[in-house]
């Protein structure tokens, strides 16, 4: 089994990292040739929530190399906070001193690796840098892992979900997480709805309160409106587009999401009725 890696984007890597580390304090990430799969799915997280992602190998790595016996797969269990602070060490590690000889250095090369350690399986970062006067420096980080047998991989599986009813793009996180964070003192549930006209709702509705918030012309996604046109049957009358598709969330589950998106500026929300919420 080797793996063996350049960390060519060490910002990107961490910023994942620190939103899966806001949602759960362990996770699993799988490489295999061609992706890194990272992985939540720890049925004692609160609410639920759980992550399925795969990020293609050339965005984060170069010289990427993988051997096993499992269709080069390696997949390994390890804390997210001991990773990012392997990544926050690299990413912080370009003209720092070096405390052994207090002279600075920028760093060339940013090597990951699975190894050894007194029998114990880590993840290996290595920098490599060059100080003002031409002198090589090489520092090392270790991440414990737990390497996970294929009889245990084969466990991992994704939820199956139905089909989403609908898919609409967000609009500012940072502004739906203030609406939210005002929410959740009047109720632990709330009601996310969508229709194909662009209309988004989060909504709470108790016994002493009934709040709406509602934005306008969010944008559907193209591939929603082409699924639509070929769903649709001659003999049928067309779909209303005003038609509200709803899901009901937990509050302090939807603020967890909303805290740790720290990656990506643009979201897409598909509304199953009546069943779940993917992003």
């Amino acid at each position: 089994m080797r793996f063996r890696a350049g960390v060519e984007n060490v910002t990107t890597f961490f910023r994942i990292m620190q939103s899966v580390e806001k949602l759960q304090k362990k996770c699993i990430i799988k490489f295999t040739e061609e992706n890194m799969h990272v992985i939540c799915n720890n049925d004692a997280n609160e609410g639920g929530i759980q992550v399925w992602s795969q990020i293609k190998i050339d965005s984060i790595f170069n010289n990427y190399r993988i051997q096993s016996n499992s269709n080069n797969e390696i997949t390994v269990n390890l804390t997210c906070e001991a990773l990012m602070g392997a990544l926050r060490s690299v990413s912080t590690s370009s003209g720092t001193s070096n405390s052994a000889s207090g002279s600075s250095y920028e760093t060339d090369e940013v090597i990951i690796k699975l190894a050894k350690k007194n029998d114990q399986a880590v993840l290996n970062f290595e920098i490599t840098g060059t100080t003002r006067v031409g002198r090589k420096v090489r520092i090392g980080h270790d991440v414990k892992i737990e390497v996970m047998k294929p009889a245990d991989v084969v466990k991992l599986s994704e939820p199956m979900c139905p089909e989403p009813d609908i898919h609409v793009l967000l609009p500012s996180l940072q502004k739906i997480r203030t609406i939210v964070e005002r929410l959740r003192s009047m109720s632990d549930v709330l009601a996310i709805r969508a229709s194909q006209s662009g209309c988004l709702q989060l909504s709470i509705n108790t016994e002493s309160v009934k709040v709406d918030t509602e934005w306008k012309n969010c944008t559907i996604p193209q591939m929603m409106k082409e699924r639509a046109s070929q769903d649709d049957n001659a003999d049928d009358p067309p779909p209303d587009p005003e038609h509200l598709f709803s899901v009901l969330v937990s509050v302090k589950s939807f603020l967890k999401f909303l805290s740790s998106h720290v990656v990506s500026t643009t979201t897409i929300a598909c509304i199953c009725q009546n069943h779940c919420l993917i992003l």
